[in-house]
């Protein structure tokens, strides 16, 4: 039993714990927030108030049991590095495409950038044993998003995981990998190198608290936080068996697009890419057929990313509509190449609000990506 007081407990260690509560999950959480306005409420209700809530009476007991000491390995976590963080459902930063989940995590885990998961990102899986020619693929891929601005989003498993997140580091660009395991863990170990360089370069994502080991249940779950940040995903290489087609079907399920690289009919780890396109998955060849075929949610991501810009302390200067900061971003940029670091000084805003946002613009047709993170306004 728990000593510390109850009314000690943060908001944040209240849905720590209840993370950690056995016989909650994902939905009774949210349910819990929505009928206690916050998390501590719930704490601190009685067991007649949380069987109203909808809590059986195991779970209100373990509940009236968990404490602080249920979650001090997550609190350590937290402490031992400024690039640590969690988000909540109730966090206003929360990803706004992850939230549209029907089991949206209640409680994400994160290492790295937290604007990475504001930016436009592209989810690329396929296969662990992978052939030269698919993680060749999956690299170029990578390195064409990466060129764009485009955050790449995989699951750090071997092959074709693996090669898109590198592949896209050595581009210059952000990429995230959801993972199966608690942050302090890195599976499979041998891409502990790769698993630190994305910490640095981009960010390592989960819903599992520290210390929960690689099991096997844990990598659908993995998958649909995959897809759920995304705006589509890109299925480079998979059997049939493959993992890779179950972030396709709940990408499929959330709303988002799904793309598939055909390959030999003489290769199993193209069947799963056939069988994908056979049932509505759009072909691709060339990079540049995802980017077209994303606009439409891309836009309604740079809406979402400026109108919560909107909402953020920030000076006088750019506390503005979401129209505003648009232009004033375009002013910034000019119509001489201006180098991307010169518009985070210009503007003050984050370099992940401003890769979103360049995003939008450049499928606006208002903007040119120069290459080597230049930018050039376009004449209308």
């Amino acid at each position: 039993m728990d000593t510390d007081p109850r009314i000690d407990l943060t908001e944040r260690d209240a849905w720590l714990i209840a993370l950690r509560t056995p016989g909650l999950g994902n939905l009774r959480i949210a349910t819990l927030h929505e009928h206690f306005g916050n998390l501590h409420a719930a704490l601190d209700a009685s067991r007649g108030a949380l069987r109203a809530a909808g809590l059986p009476d195991a779970v209100c007991a373990e509940l009236a049991r968990s404490g602080r000491d249920l979650i001090r390995a997550d609190l350590a976590w937290l402490d031992a590095a400024p690039d640590r963080h969690v988000l909540t459902l109730a966090d206003p930063d929360y990803p706004p495409l992850l939230r549209r989940l029907d089991d949206a995590p209640p409680v994400l885990f994160v290492e790295g950038d937290l604007n990475a998961l504001w930016r436009a990102q592209i989810a690329m899986v396929g296969s662990r044993n992978a052939s030269r020619s698919g993680s060749g693929i999956a690299g170029d891929f990578a390195r064409y998003f990466a060129r764009l601005g485009i955050v790449v989003t995989s699951g750090l498993a071997e092959g074709i995981d693996g090669a898109a997140h590198a592949a896209c580091l050595e581009a210059g660009g952000a990429t995230v990998a959801v993972c199966g395991t608690g942050l302090d863990r890195v599976y499979p170990d041998r891409h502990r190198e790769l698993a630190h360089r994305i910490r640095t370069q981009g960010a390592l994502v989960s819903e599992f608290p520290i210390g929960t080991p690689p099991l096997p249940e844990h990598f659908p779950r993995r998958n649909r936080i995959i897809a759920g940040l995304a705006l589509g995903t890109l299925v480079v290489e998979a059997s049939m068996k493959s993992g890779s087609l179950i972030t396709a079907r709940l990408a499929a399920e959330c709303g988002r697009d799904v793309f598939a690289i055909p390959g030999s009919i003489h290769d199993p780890r193209a069947r799963g890419c056939h069988h994908l396109i056979r049932n509505g998955a759009t072909l691709v060849t060339e990079a540049s057929d995802v980017i077209e075929a994303l606009q439409p949610i891309g836009h309604e991501l740079g809406d979402a990313l400026r109108a919560r810009l909107a909402t953020q302390a920030a000076p006088p200067s750019l506390a503005c509509t979401p129209d505003i900061a648009n232009g004033r971003l375009l002013e910034a940029i000019g119509f001489a190449p201006t180098d991307f670091d010169s518009l985070v000084t210009a503007t003050g805003l984050t370099a992940g609000a401003i890769s979103s946002m360049l995003m939008s613009l450049e499928l606006d047709g208002h903007v040119a990506d120069l290459g080597g993170g230049r930018y050039q306004r376009l004449a209308r």
